[in-house]
C-alpha cells in the first residue's frame, strides 16, 4: 500500500501545521506544503492528496482582485468537498470552506485576537472537539467571520463569534480558532503580525506573550487530539 499523503495550503511561512505535524507523521502520512501565491492551488495533486489542510492567513476571502490565487483556491476545496475528500480548514481555511460551500464571508464586529475557551455546542461535544474539554481555552486571530453553510453542523461558538467550527458531513471539519497553535510556534506570529496587533484595539505583545505561557501547554496537549479523532473517525 503507498504511504497517504496530507498537503496543507499557506498563506504565510510561520502559519503552518504546528502541533498537527507529529501526529500526522505519527500516522505515516508523507507531509507536503504548498505555498499560496506561489503554487499553483488547481494543481491536481491538491485534489488527489488524502487529507487537504487550509491553513490560516491575514487576507480576506472576498479579496479576490488583490490575491487572484483565492478563486483557484476556492474551487480546489469544493471539487474537494463535492467528491467526500477530506478537508480540515482552519482560521482562513474555515472561511474558504464556508465560501466553497455558498456561505456569505464578511468582516465581524471586531477582531478577535487573543486566548478564550469555546461554548461547544450538543452536537460540537459528540464530534471531535470533545477532546477539547471544557475549559481548554484556544487562540484565536481573526476579524472576518461566515454565514453558516447550509447542511453543516455547528460545533462550537464564542461571544464575539457565534460561527467559531463546522462539520459538513463526515469527512469536512472547518475550525475558525487556532488548534495547531504552539507557544515556540507564536513567536513567530508576534513578529510576522505586528502591523495588525498595532492596529488592533486592546491587543499588544506582552499580553498576549502572558496569555499564552498560561494557555498554551494546555492546547499543545489536547489541540492534537482533535485532529487524531478527526482522522479516526475518517478512518485513515
Amino acid at each position: 500500500m503507498r504511504p497517504a499523503t496530507a498537503l496543507a495550503i499557506r498563506h504565510v511561512p510561520f502559519e503552518d501545521l504546528g502541533s498537527f505535524t507529529p501526529v500526522l507523521r505519527e500516522r505515516g502520512f508523507i507531509l507536503g506544503y504548498r505555498d499560496a501565491g506561489l503554487d499553483d492551488l488547481k494543481a491536481r495533486d491538491l485534489f488527489d492528496a488524502d487529507l487537504l489542510i487550509v491553513l490560516g492567513g491575514p487576507i480576506g476571502v472576498y479579496e479576490t482582485r488583490d490575491y487572484p490565487f483565492l478563486a483557484g483556491e476556492i474551487a480546489t476545496v469544493e471539487r474537494r468537498l463535492k467528491a467526500g475528500r477530506p478537508v480540515l480548514g482552519i482560521c482562513l481555511g474555515s472561511q474558504l470552506m464556508a465560501k466553497a460551500l455558498g456561505a456569505r464571508v464578511y468582516k465581524g464586529r471586531r477582531k478577535e485576537i487573543g486566548w478564550s475557551a469555546l461554548e461547544i455546542t450538543a452536537a460540537g461535544r459528540l464530534s471531535p472537539l470533545r477532546a477539547l474539554g471544557r475549559r481548554t481555552q484556544v487562540l484565536h486571530w481573526h476579524g472576518d467571520t461566515f454565514d453558516l453553510p447550509k447542511r453543516a453542523t455547528l460545533l462550537a461558538s464564542t461571544k464575539l463569534c457565534e460561527h467559531q467550527a463546522f462539520a459538513w458531513g463526515e469527512r469536512a471539519l472547518a475550525l475558525q480558532f487556532h488548534a495547531e497553535a504552539t507557544a515556540h510556534g507564536l513567536e513567530r506570529w508576534f513578529i510576522g503580525h505586528a502591523a495588525e496587533i498595532a492596529a488592533a484595539r486592546g491587543v499588544d505583545v506582552q499580553t498576549l506573550r502572558r496569555q499564552t505561557r498560561r494557555a498554551a501547554p494546555r492546547l499543545e496537549e489536547r489541540g492534537p487530539r482533535v485532529l487524531q479523532a478527526w482522522l479516526d473517525g475518517l478512518g485513515i
